[in-house]
């Protein structure tokens, strides 16, 4: 099953459980009131999730003339992608690792922290870039978007199915539709959270294999990004990053590591295992998929 499949069943998952769940808050009304309350709150965020997001990490716009180098590969990997060349951005950290925002291929920044541009071969660095623009090509900020807009949905359906549950026992609406025993109401406002948050994880993790498809293609050189993905892992776990939030933890090429936790179990990771990530750039490069 490709990437792009999977996110679309995962998406229509998080519909199917917010319509269950708007049914047996207030049938039709309850799923129309929901939706518009999380979009009013999440449509600010994602347009202005670049500029938030580059200020949390302090980062910097980088000049032609400060590093050349760089704005030329990102020139060459944009015409590759056929998308306008981003901007491109300096983080001060040393932990090493890279992150694309923007709400779309116009307005699309790449970031990169002072310590990967140390650690990087020009070819790994090469395919870290290919992999960030393959993202930006995606839509995968407006994808994330649409997956919390759902997610948020589902939160506050479920809080108003434990009031409802608390306060309302069986009893359904004017129109015939929703009500639910408490016990149950309760259960529900419990799991449902949980399951629209492993369900917006795994569409992370599917975009993630994607922008590693498609970054190789773009690069030409699924082995450098490999190797990059490698070296990552282990710097990036030994040097936590001393700004940012770990809710943005999913922007990453490779999961961060923040100074005030360490890492979860894979089942509530935002990334696809590293070990998983490489064989896949591997075997593309044996069967030549890249081509």
């Amino acid at each position: 099953m490709t990437s792009q499949i999977k996110t679309i069943l995962l998406l229509g998952l998080l519909s199917a459980v917010i319509i269950g769940l708007g049914g047996l808050v207030g049938g039709r009304s309850g799923i129309i009131i929901a939706c518009v309350l999380a979009l009013l709150m999440n449509v600010g965020s994602y347009w202005f999730s670049d500029s938030i997001v580059l200020r949390m990490y302090r980062a910097r716009e980088l000049s032609r003339d400060e590093a050349p180098w760089l704005h030329q590969i990102v020139e060459n990997l944009a015409r590759n992608a056929g998308i306008p060349k981003p901007r491109i951005c300096s983080i001060p950290e040393d932990a090493p690792n890279a992150f694309a925002t923007g709400r779309d291929p116009e307005h699309g920044v790449v970031a990169v922290t002072e310590g990967i541009l140390r650690i990087l071969s020009p070819e790994e660095l090469r395919g870290v870039l290919a992999h960030e623009m393959a993202h930006i090509a995606n839509r995968d900020i407006l994808i994330q978007t649409i997956a919390g807009v759902m997610g948020s949905v589902i939160v506050m359906l479920a809080n108003m199915l434990q009031f409802a549950a608390f306060f309302g026992g069986n009893r359904s609406n004017e129109d015939g539709e929703g009500g639910t025993s408490p016990l149950a109401g309760i259960v529900l406002a419990i799991l449902a959270p949980i399951a629209a948050s492993l369900i917006q994880m795994a569409i992370s993790r599917s975009r993630e294999y994607l922008a590693d498809e498609t970054g190789a293609r773009l690069c030409g050189q699924p082995l450098a990004l490999a190797g990059a993905l490698h070296k990552l892992s282990g710097a990036s776990g030994a040097l936590p990053l001393r700004s940012g939030n770990a809710c943005t933890e999913q922007m990453f090429i490779v999961k961060p590591v923040f100074g005030f936790g360490g890492s979860m179990n894979n089942l509530f990771s935002t990334h696809p295992p590293i070990e998983e990530r490489i064989q896949r750039l591997v075997d593309m490069n044996r069967t030549g998929q890249f081509r």
